[in-house]
């Protein structure tokens, strides 16, 4: 955030408009450490706009905003966490972050946006972070919003837009949430098991608990109490999300996407990939390229429960 931008970087102008106050780190390590970062002038009221970035190296501190946020990428993923999990944002999806949500960003040199909006101008925001899938409209408005950043002057044009974009985000928010979300565990022993599962899709049950030092049993106990997953299918959103990122990011064939994501076939990570995404992995790669495809549906589950 401002804190981590050199004021001569692409974002100096918005910066030394933004926050005048002497560069300052918090140590916040924990959610409940989280600090208020204002994305608007002091002294004056909050209002939409956007921050656009493309060369930024950041790894955030735990913070919140009193304005709503959508986040999106147009190359590579960052990775947002919360109190309750991780978010791996790819550019097919966007995240929906509301005000007051202690987050944290990973962002290394990915070309992305963050669109803030004021507060009132959703009336249902929800109260955690949620993953969009993002669709062709919603794609371009994103684009469009490098028109207005979150420095310039208001104008009449600019706030027609940011109204009309506020109340299709309404929708969205309900329509086009995706449930590849990873949640986040408390005890270190799952925390290790689950760290090691999104890093080796193809890791068996047995290393796994091994590495967590508990028995199958207690690990499935454990992560259900914890998380209401199964192992098994946490690996499953784990794998998705790496799929996702190949598909959008190489030229890899489908079919070693899913040999090297962990299917057992290339019709099982089509099937699985259906039902996460609500199209078919040829069709999300065509999308991203540029395809006119649009998604029907989305499953909230994903994977066995």
């Amino acid at each position: 955030m401002a804190q981590r931008w050199d004021r001569a970087s692409e974002h100096g102008e918005m910066a030394r408009v933004l926050w005048p106050e002497p560069d300052d780190v918090p140590n916040t390590p924990r959610p409940a450490d989280a600090t208020f970062l204002r994305m608007y002038p002091p002294g004056r009221q909050p209002r939409p706009g956007s921050l656009r970035s493309d060369h930024l190296e950041m790894d955030s501190h735990w913070h919140f905003h009193d304005m709503h946020q959508l986040f999106f990428t147009f190359e590579g993923a960052i990775e947002l966490e919360a109190e309750d999990g991780r978010h791996l944002i790819s550019q097919q999806l966007a995240a929906w972050i509301p005000a007051q949500v202690a987050h944290l960003a990973h962002l290394h040199r990915t070309p992305s946006v963050s669109i803030f909006f004021n507060s009132d101008m959703i009336a249902e925001p929800g109260r955690r972070i949620r993953s969009l899938i993002v669709t062709p409209l919603m794609r371009e408005m994103m684009r469009e919003t490098a028109r207005w950043p979150l420095h310039r002057p208001q104008s009449p044009v600019r706030r027609a837009f940011y109204t009309a974009l506020a109340a299709l985000c309404e929708e969205w928010i309900e329509s086009q949430e995706t449930g590849l979300f990873l949640p986040a565990c408390a005890d270190p022993r799952l925390k290790r098991a689950l760290d090691h599962t999104a890093r080796h899709s193809q890791a068996k049950l047995a290393e796994i608990c091994a590495i967590a030092g508990m028995s199958e049993r207690s690990l499935r106990r454990h992560l259900r109490a914890e998380t209401g997953l199964t192992w098994e299918a946490y690996r499953q959103r784990s794998r998705l999300l790496q799929a996702i990122t190949l598909l959008g990011e190489t030229d890899e064939p489908i079919i070693a996407i899913a040999a090297r994501c962990g299917f057992e076939s290339p019709s099982a990570f089509a099937k699985a990939f259906r039902a996460a995404m609500g199209e078919a992995p040829s069709d999300y790669r065509t999308r991203g390229a540029g395809g006119a495809g649009t998604r029907c549906r989305i499953d909230r589950q994903v994977g066995p429960s």
